[in-house]
């Protein structure tokens, strides 16, 4: 395993064991690994072995390949330029934790929302109209409005030229509460 790549895989080891609400210590005796080995992978300071990474991937409940996959969104930069025109275009590309996308122009999708996970509705420029949980909320340039996931919610922009920027933590990601954990 490639040096930068194996500095990556100890994040996206991280953040599926906090994901599962794991423990290093549960993950060391799925594993059969040590606790301060786990620590080291994690940390950055030590390179699983192909049979470390598999043993560890089982113990998340994973695959090493979906923990690669994982790690080559851990530390990715990417720059999305800006687009001319009306509709809605994704400001994040790729399949990373948060998904966020800009609405421009005088939109009404006619439907309604739920969605699992948080969101944040942000009002760029224009305004914009948001029923959610039977309440209208009128949105202006600058305003933001949260929405827990699970509210049904559904909007439109109320103004001529509205820029409506909407980030989420992606659908992929069970970011629920559990009390039982």
């Amino acid at each position: 395993m490639e040096e930068k790549e194996a500095l990556r895989v100890g994040a996206a080891i991280r953040r599926r064991r906090r994901s599962l609400g794991l423990t290093l210590a549960a993950v060391a005796t799925r594993s059969g690994l040590s606790v301060p080995f786990l620590s080291q992978i994690e940390n950055e300071r030590a390179r699983p072995s192909a049979t470390s990474l598999r043993r560890v991937a089982e113990a998340l409940e994973t695959t090493t390949a979906r923990l690669r996959a994982a790690a080559d969104s851990a530390r990715a930069v990417d720059v999305v330029r800006a687009a001319g025109g009306d509709g809605a275009r994704r400001v994040v590309r790729g399949r990373h934790q948060l998904s966020a996308l800009e609405f421009t122009g005088e939109l009404d999708l006619g439907r309604e929302f739920q969605h699992r996970n948080d969101e944040v509705m942000y009002v760029v420029r224009g305004a914009a109209e948001v029923e959610a949980e039977g309440q209208a909320y009128r949105l202006e340039e600058g305003d933001t409005l949260f929405l827990s996931g699970g509210v049904r919610h559904r909007w439109r922009a109320t103004a001529p030229g509205t820029r409506l920027l909407v980030v989420a933590v992606a659908e992929h990601i069970d970011a629920t509460f559990d009390p039982r954990r």
